[in-house]
């Protein structure tokens, strides 16, 4: 026997196995289509959402300047009215995103032309429940009035706003700032806005559970004028 090679103690059986195939043999294979998109397809970029140079030096700036009312006000009225309206959405979402709430209010009010012409609800919500839990009551009495004039001034008020507008009552009702619930709801009736059986509703449950009775029952008074058809003039009555 040659070096290197080992006699088996046991010899191998070796079994041929034969393969079933699944299908006839003269049939033909189902085939299956895979197909595959475009390789160069991406989804499109959300506006706001990538941060210019210029709204990271306007958010670094403003950082700098907390601490110091009058450098803050100097920053926004520089740095941030200067952005286009997707740089500032940008730039009030990465500050929203740091926790730094209260320089986020100061922008949202500085720039409150810009979001008013076609309001994002969600965002005037959290903003405004934002600015009351700091106690930044003006200035949501400023953001309230710009954006009811400027729905006034358009094509009046839809349901649409409507249910905009529901959402911004409830997240002043959930930051529990009954006064500027009130507020809102008189700038309303100031602006020809008159509310839906929801918004009624909501407003009177809202002052009412704040303590806000007196004003409570003014909502509920004009909300039984508008159940019984009364005149647009007994409704918009302050």
């Amino acid at each position: 026997m040659a070096a290197g090679f080992l006699k088996p103690s046991t010899p191998l059986t070796l079994r041929s196995v034969r393969l079933t195939c699944p299908f006839p043999k003269n049939s033909k294979l189902p085939a299956t289509l895979i197909s595959c998109g475009p390789r160069d397809h991406r989804w499109p970029l959300l506006r706001g959402r990538t941060l210019s140079a210029e709204a990271i030096l306007a958010v670094q700036a403003l950082k700098r300047a907390r601490g110091d009312d009058s450098k803050v006000e100097q920053v926004v009225s520089t740095a941030f009215i200067r952005l286009l309206k997707p740089d500032l959405v940008a730039a009030l979402a990465e500050l929203r995103r740091q926790g730094q709430w209260r320089l986020a209010g100061k922008v949202f009010v500085a720039a409150r032309k810009d979001f008013s012409s076609k309001p994002d609800y969600s965002l005037y919500a959290e903003m405004v429940a934002t600015m009351a839990r700091n106690g930044m009551r003006e200035e949501i009495g400023l953001s309230v009035s710009d954006l009811l004039a400027a729905r006034e001034k358009g094509d009046g008020f839809s349901a649409d706003d409507l249910r905009g507008l529901a959402r911004v009552v409830k997240a002043l009702i959930g930051a529990g700032s009954g006064k500027a619930v009130k507020n809102m709801y008189r700038e309303m009736k100031r602006r020809n806005c008159v509310p839906d059986e929801f918004l009624f509703k909501d407003l009177i449950k809202g002052l009412r559970g704040m303590g806000e009775g007196e004003a409570a029952d003014e909502v509920e008074r004009d909300f039984e004028v508008w159940s019984n058809g009364g005149s647009r003039s007994e409704l918009l009555r302050v």
